[in-house]
C-alpha cells in the first residue's frame, strides 16, 4: 500500500514518519513518500497530473497541504460534508475508481477538542485568525456548541469566514470583530504566531478569567509563547501537537482504511518532535 503528502517545501513534515511507523506496528507492508510540488519532478507537473499519476500508481490516497488544499477539491468526485462546507481538501482517498476528499484539519481539530475536553458548548469562544486551518477550527468549534467570535488582523478575510460558517450553519453563533476576551470560555490560536519564524502572541492570555483554556495549533515549536504565558496564568492548555497528532490518526484511518492507534501514532510524534529538537 503506497500514499504520499502533496505539497510545497514539505521536506520537514512529520507525516510520513508516523503514517509509516503506525503501518509497521499493524504489520501493513505501507510506503509513504513526499511529492514535494517544489522539486522536480513534481514541480514540472500541474496538481491534475500530479493526481492521475498517483491513481495511476496505485496510490491509495494523498494528504494535501499548502499551497493546494484549496485548488484540489475540482478534481475529485465526492467530498466530506466539512470539505464541502469550507471548500478545502487535504486528504484524498482513491477508491473503485473514484476520488474523495476529506478534511482532517477539522476532523483533526475536533478529535483533539474532544480528547482536551473542556467547555465550548453553549459558551463564549474566541478564535484568533481566519485563514485556511483556522477555517477548519471554527467549523469544529462551532459543530461543538460554540458561541464563536472570530479575530484576525485582516477584518474582511474574518468577517468573510464567518459568513461562510453562517451559510453552511445557518443555526450557529459566529460574530467578526473585537472580542472580550475576559468574557469567554476558551481561546484558540490559529494563526502562524509563535512559530520561529512568527514570533509572538496572538492574544495576551492574562486577558482570560481565571477558568478559561487555551487552545494553539502551532506544534514546531511544540511550546510556544502562549502556551507558555497560559500556563503560568494557571489556565487548562492544548498545544498544537493534539491537532497533529489526531489529522494523523484520521489520515491514516481514511487512506488504510485500518484504524489507527492514538497512543501508538502519540509515541511516534513524540519521538519524531525529539529527533527535531522540538520537543
Amino acid at each position: 500500500m503506497k500514499a504520499a503528502l502533496v505539497g510545497s517545501g514539505i521536506g520537514p513534515s512529520l507525516t510520513p514518519g508516523m503514517h509509516e511507523a503506525e503501518g509497521r506496528a499493524q504489520g501493513l507492508a505501507y510506503r509513504y513518500e513526499r511529492f514535494d510540488t517544489a522539486l522536480a519532478p513534481w514541480k514540472d507537473m500541474s496538481l491534475s497530473a500530479i493526481l492521475d499519476h498517483a491513481e495511476a500508481q496505485g496510490y491509495a490516497g494523498l494528504n494535501i497541504t499548502h499551497p493546494h488544499k484549496m485548488q484540489v477539491a475540482r478534481h475529485l468526485d465526492a467530498l466530506s460534508d466539512a470539505s464541502q462546507a469550507l471548500g478545502t481538501v487535504n486528504t484524498i482517498v482513491f477508491r473503485d475508481g473514484r476520488r474523495s476528499g476529506h478534511t482532517t484539519d477539522y476532523s483533526g481539530f475536533a478529535a483533539a477538542l474532544q480528547a482536551f475536553d473542556p467547555r465550548v458548548e453553549g459558551v463564549d469562544i474566541v478564535q484568533f485568525g481566519a485563514g485556511g486551518a483556522g477555517a477548519a477550527t471554527a467549523l469544529a468549534l462551532v459543530d461543538a456548541g460554540a458561541r464563536l467570535t472570530l479575530v484576525d488582523l485582516d477584518e474582511a478575510r474574518a468577517e468573510a469566514l464567518a459568513d461562510q460558517l453562517r451559510a453552511a450553519r445557518p443555526a450557529a453563533q459566529i460574530r467578526s470583530g473585537s472580542a472580550d476576551l475576559a468574557r469567554a470560555a476558551g481561546a484558540v490560536n490559529a494563526t502562524p504566531l509563535g512559530m520561529d519564524a512568527y514570533p509572538g502572541m496572538a492574544f495576551d492570555p492574562q486577558r482570560l478569567g481565571p477558568g478559561a483554556w487555551v487552545a494553539d495549533i502551532v506544534y514546531f515549536p511544540l511550546e510556544t509563547a502562549l502556551t507558555r504565558a497560559a500556563r503560568a496564568r494557571g489556565l487548562r492548555v492544548m498545544n498544537g501537537g493534539a491537532m497533529a497528532l489526531y489529522q494523523a490518526v484520521a489520515a491514516f484511518e481514511l487512506i488504510t482504511g485500518h484504524t489507527a492507534s492514538a497512543s501508538r501514532m502519540r509515541a511516534s510524534f513524540d519521538q519524531l518532535m525529539a529527533a527535531r529538537g522540538g520537543a
